[in-house]
């Protein structure tokens, strides 16, 4: 028998999807799924790399929303809270999802399905805290800017809001934990990292030009995250 397996991956959710049809697809037994930065391989398991496949992660996606709406926001969200070991929760909940036995089982919410709200739930308290709390600086060149840090990777869940709140005036909102921000051109957001060391030098934001700083993201992982719009429909653009 076969050692089972840890899956490794870029970190990104489409990345993640990309682990769970790898699984399915070729009836993998996962020891765990981890990001490839921290991986940590276990006594008696193999490791493989998992490459971030567009087609795969959305062929999981639409699987997912097939059988429920609310377990693909869900699953999401919680993905999102970057809980420890959150890879594995989700793998075993989405399986369940897909088990012939999950139809006679719909009326009954398990440990597992339980935990997965909950972290579901706290993400979703913090993006609705971060659309009505955030308070914009104006840079000396002219862009509204706030840097936040969130307890949960909720970025790509705020930029809808305001995309459509401040459509009319560029914007960036920086994670200061995360090292990334949006940034709204008055065309579209895109993902970005600071200079961060020069924003720190410069908290008076009346005093910065912030375009300087601005170090656009080749198309990583964190470009390719999917937009959870009206019935969270998949897209291949993050934001």
């Amino acid at each position: 028998m076969k050692n089972a397996k840890i899956l490794m991956y870029d970190g990104s959710f489409n990345g993640f999807l990309c682990c769970i049809y790898k699984a399915f697809d070729e009836k993998i037994q996962v020891a765990d799924i981890q990001k490839k930065a921290v991986v940590q391989n276990g006594l008696f398991s193999d490791s493989e790399t998992i490459f971030t496949t567009m087609n795969h992660a959305k062929s999981v996606w639409n699987g997912i929303q097939t059988k429920s709406h609310i377990a693909i926001r869900n699953i999401y969200f919680a993905f999102l809270s970057e809980q420890k070991g959150i890879e594995f929760i989700l793998y075993k909940h989405i399986k369940k999802l897909f088990s012939p036995s999950y139809l006679l089982s719909l009326n009954f919410t398990d440990d597992l399905e339980s935990r997965i709200v909950k972290l579901a739930k706290n993400v979703g308290k913090e993006k609705q805290h971060l659309e009505w709390s955030i308070q914009f600086k104006k840079t000396a060149d002219a862009i509204n800017f706030e840097i936040i840090k969130p307890a949960y990777d909720v970025l790509p869940l705020i930029s809808r809001h305001f995309r459509f709140q401040m459509s009319n005036t560029p914007w960036v909102i920086y994670d200061c934990k995360r090292n990334y921000g949006l940034y709204y051109n008055l065309n579209s957001v895109e993902f970005i990292s600071l200079k961060a060391d020069e924003v720190h030098k410069n908290m008076n934001c009346t005093n910065l030009n912030l375009r300087a700083l601005m170090m656009r993201k080749l198309p990583t992982p964190k470009l390719s995250k999917p937009t959870l719009r009206s019935e969270y429909s998949y897209s291949q653009a993050a934001v």
